[in-house]
């Protein structure tokens, strides 16, 4: 005999609430609770590698920072800045316009501190040297000078500063944000306050050559 139309609907009433009750407790957990931590992190990080790379090391083509082992606090403070508008909303910044949707995709309560764990944990991809012409011995000085108070003398940063370390940086990008923050096109925001502050110590890098020396310096610290 044909099941009664009416058992039908409610056998998939019941298949649809087993399916959400399946997802919401793979999100929340058994008793309710946000999931968070790495294993959480690792499956966000999917919408991540188009861009940053499987390795978390960028990708210069699509102008994607090296992000691997950067401190969980930096990468959580990043995300939320292009969550809440004070990152990537000038009209000409390209690569924050295509960052801002990915962050606010992060929308259940814990992602962003699951991802930035995740992030944190992965293996530093040191980036290569791409710029010529810097010289490091003129921007040890304007490091010194500069940057130092933020970064450290090790440029291994600094977390009462909101400063990230610069290291495994590459140069490109360092270069290009620089850039950003001197133009205004990055820490204009008033809310942004360590983005205001790296605007105005990046105004005392009073040229294109200026920067190049310094990122050169940088590039030196490297053990």
């Amino acid at each position: 005999m044909a099941p009664h139309p009416e058992a039908l609907v409610l056998r998939g009433v019941a298949f649809a609430l087993i399916a959400v009750t399946l997802v919401s407790v793979a999100i929340w957990g058994c008793e309710g609770k946000v999931q968070e931590g790495i294993a959480r992190g690792h499956e966000l990080y999917d919408t991540c590698k188009p861009c940053h790379g499987l390795n978390g090391g960028g990708s210069q083509a699509l102008a994607a920072p090296s992000i691997a082992g950067l401190p969980q606090w930096y990468i959580e403070a990043q995300l939320n800045k292009f969550r809440s508008g004070q990152r990537g909303m000038n009209p000409a910044d390209m690569e924050g316009h295509r960052m801002r949707p990915m962050a606010r995709s992060l929308n259940i309560p814990g992602d962003v501190t699951s991802v930035a764990q995740y992030v944190a944990s992965m293996k530093p991809q040191p980036a290569a040297a791409t710029l010529t012409g810097g010289n490091a011995a003129a921007g040890e000085a304007k490091y010194t000078a500069v940057c130092t108070v933020c970064h450290g003398a090790d440029a291994m940063g600094q977390e009462a500063m909101m400063a990230p370390t610069l290291l495994n940086q590459a140069d490109w990008y360092m270069l290009h944000q620089l850039e950003k923050f001197k133009t205004g096109m990055r820490g204009a925001d008033t809310a942004d306050v360590s983005g205001q502050q790296m605007a105005a110590m990046s105004a005392m890098l009073e040229d294109h050559q200026a920067m190049l020396d310094v990122l050169a310096y940088i590039h030196t610290l490297r053990k």
